[in-house]
This record gives C-alpha cells, sequence and structure tokens, in this order.
C-alpha cells in the first residue's frame, strides 16, 4: 500500500496561466510589487477579480521554486522519495479565496489550472493526483469540466466553504454533486473561504476565516443529514485539524435528538466522510472518540502557515503513542478509500 501525502499544494506562477484560450488571456491574475522595492514573495501578490493576495506563502526553507511551482516535476517526485512519500494530491493556492466576481473570469481561471494540473499528472507517472476546480458560477459546465478532470488524473473535487455566498446545503449545488457521483469523484472541503463578504469581515484573522469555516460547514453538512441524500458519494474536510470533531459531533448529535433521529456510533464511516489530522491533534484520543477508519494526513507541502509540516507523514509513522495498526490505515487505506485510488 503506498503512502500517501492526503494534502499537498501547487504554487500558481505564470505557467499556470499560459494555459488560458487567447481570448482569455485578460483574465489572468496579475502581479504586483510594491513600490520602491526589490521583487521578493514577501511584497509580491496577485491582483485577480478585486481581490489582492500575497503570490507566494511559499515554503523557501524545505524546498526549491521548481518543487513548488511544479516548474520541474522531477524536482517534486525526488524530493517526495526523500519523504518517503509515494503519492500526493494536490490542491491549489490562489483559490483559498475568492479570485473572480465574474462567472466567465471563474470558469476561464479554473479550465487553465485543471488543464495545468491534468499536464502535471502525466508528467508524475500517476504519483501526482489532484483535486479539480469547478465553476461553481456556472453550473452548467461542472459535468463536462468534472468529467475531463476524472479523466486526467483528478481525484477529488476541491470545494471551499461559502461557495457562491450558500451554505453547502442549498439545492443549487445539486447538478455538482450529482456529476461529481456519476463520476466517482469525491468532494473535498479544503481550509478556504469562498466568500466575499466573510473574506472582507475576517481579514487578518484565518482562524476564523478559514478554521471557523470549515467546522461550521462540517457541521452543516452533518445537521441537514445531506450525505442521505447523496449515498453514494465521498466527503472530505482538509486541512483544519481534527480537535474539534468531538464537540462538533456532539453539537449535532443533541441537534439531531430534538428532531426524533439518532447521530449513529460511527458518524463519520456512517456518511462517508473523511478528516485530515494534524500532529497537534491528540491524535490516541481523537481515534478513541471517532475511530481510526476515516483520517488522513497530509504536509501541506509548498506552504508555510500553521498547517504545514513536512515531516507530517514519517512523525506520524514513528509516533508511538498511536497503534502501528492506526497510522497504516491513515497513511494508505483510509486516503485509498476517499480518493477512490
Amino acid at each position: 500500500m503506498p503512502t500517501i501525502d492526503s494534502d499537498a499544494h501547487v504554487i500558481e506562477s505564470e505557467k499556470t496561466w499560459s494555459y488560458l484560450a487567447e481570448d482569455e488571456k485578460h483574465f489572468a491574475p496579475i502581479v504586483l510589487n510594491k513600490t520602491g522595492e526589490d521583487p521578493s514573495p514577501d511584497n509580491t501578490y496577485w491582483l485577480s477579480g478585486d481581490h489582492i493576495q500575497t503570490k507566494d506563502n511559499a515554503d523557501t526553507l524545505s524546498m526549491d521554486e521548481t518543487s513548488r511551482e511544479m516548474g520541474s516535476v522531477d524536482a517534486r517526485l525526488h524530493h517526495m522519495d526523500e519523504l518517503n512519500i509515494d503519492l500526493q494530491v494536490l490542491y491549489p493556492t490562489i483559490f483559498l479565496v475568492p479570485c473572480a466576481n465574474d462567472p466567465l473570469q471563474q470558469a476561464a481561471q479554473y479550465r487553465a489550472y485543471n488543464r495545468w494540473l491534468a499536464d502535471i499528472w502525466e508528467m508524475g507517472g500517476g504519483r501526482l493526483r489532484w483535486a479539480a476546480c469547478v465553476p461553481t458560477w456556472s453550473m452548467h459546465l461542472v459535468r463536462d469540466e468534472l468529467k475531463f478532470a476524472k479523466a486526467h488524473g483528478a481525484c477529488a473535487v476541491f470545494i471551499r466553504p461559502y461557495e457562491c455566498d450558500r451554505y453547502v446545503g442549498d439545492s443549487y449545488f445539486d447538478p455538482l454533486f450529482k456529476a461529481a457521483e456519476e463520476v466517482d469523484l469525491a468532494i473535498a472541503f479544503h481550509s478556504a473561504n469562498a466568500s466575499y463578504q466573510n473574506n472582507v469581515f475576517h481579514e487578518g484573522h484565518n482562524f476564523g476565516r478559514f478554521k471557523m469555516a470549515m467546522i461550521s460547514q462540517f457541521h452543516y453538512l452533518m445537521e441537514k443529514e445531506l450525505p442521505k441524500k447523496y449515498p453514494n458519494l465521498r466527503w472530505a474536510f482538509i486541512e483544519a485539524a481534527a480537535s474539534w470533531l468531538p464537540y462538533a459531533l456532539q453539537d449535532v448529535e443533541s441537534r439531531l435528538s430534538r428532531k426524533g433521529k439518532k447521530l449513529g456510533d460511527n458518524p463519520l464511516k456512517d456518511n462517508n466522510i473523511w478528516v485530515t489530522l494534524e500532529m497537534a491533534d491528540d491524535i490516541p484520543y481523537l481515534i478513541d472518540q471517532v475511530g481510526d477508519d476515516n483520517f488522513l494526513i497530509g504536509t501541506d507541502y509548498g506552504h508555510t502557515d500553521t498547517s504545514a509540516q513536512i515531516e507530517a507523514l514519517r512523525m506520524l509513522s514513528e509516533d508511538p503513542k498511536i497503534a502501528a495498526s492506526s497510522i497504516e490505515k491513515i497513511l494508505g487505506p483510509n486516503p485509498t478509500k476517499l480518493y477512490g485510488f
């Protein structure tokens, strides 16, 4: 069974936008630098739509630029070998926040990104799988985009909390979930926030902007029993740690009981939901509370935020407090089931 990094990233570059069609080149993000300063990762920004964000939230110490940005797929694979990682699942960076308030711009950027990742997958010999971006403002395009993604190495659909400023249970998303079921792609909520309003309100407080949004999305999914509506879908919550799970599940159970319903003894497994752990979590406690069948782990490869731990898989494998059987599941069988490998 391969050792799987369930949450790694690519850092977008000018190469990403070279996949835009000729009549869509104007949709590429604009690179900004601070006046009077030499360009560096600390003062270079993307301007996309009407949102400005740091261009390169990059780990410049543990890896080189060609590996982070996939300028050399061989460099990434070589580094994975050094880290004893057989396979990575790649998530975007720029799209963790809104990048387009124009549906045409969103669709163009996502098409370019998906085709870039399709080429990376092909060059990676199957070791670099990826989560597809779907144009949620253009639901009529979703099915065809997911078919392309599935045929070119995608194993999940990248979704942010509050896509289109809606909760996931809104009937608006029904075409997306039906299409994902049809092509057999997992729905992966990644720590992010798609709401323009939320991003402005929580500016400067990423815990509220990203992590609390994920917990809220999980709670809503469970309370509204959405997995029962789409029994063939697999769901994931990526890069928000897992220490919040017992509280969220206890609260869901309380709310369901008022409606005469029960949560079930194994709520993650019963609802086809997987959650990434972080090494800062009390992993033995979480396994005791929830079981070990639905946990994953990732490195957040490429980033330098609080979830990044380039040695996470190795640290987990060497942790004497965690049963060897649980470690084996988290590193291989669990992500294999989620991502449909």
